[in-house]
């Protein structure tokens, strides 16, 4: 089951997304394994990440053996906070290409 989760980031900037992303994306043109669906961007107060994987395994593999590692070490302009967390269970996932798919048969 696909496993969604959103972090935010109070008073995150743009730049600090960079330079984290940097450390834990390290190749712009892929997303980590098991990661499928990868979305950022300023919101109210700060910045959020959204985050989607194959299954909830596949997050906490990236969590614990990346982004925890990586948080830890420190990322030289990065967040300086911890995120705010929030973690689901995927019920529903449509992408224009499902939908569109979807429509074609």
């Amino acid at each position: 089951m696909a496993y969604g989760v959103v972090h935010f980031f109070p008073n995150g900037t743009k730049e600090q997304y960079e330079a984290t992303l940097a450390a834990v994306h390290p190749n712009r043109s892929t997303l980590p394994k098991g990661q499928v669906y990868h979305a950022a961007g300023a919101s109210k107060g700060g910045w959020t990440v959204i985050a989607i994987h194959d299954s909830k395994e596949s997050w906490e593999k990236f969590r614990d053996e990346t982004l925890t590692p990586r948080f830890t070490q420190g990322v030289k302009g990065g967040f300086a906070t911890p995120p705010q967390e929030q973690a689901f269970d995927i019920y529903n996932l449509q992408t224009k290409k499902m939908v569109d798919r979807e429509a074609s048969l």
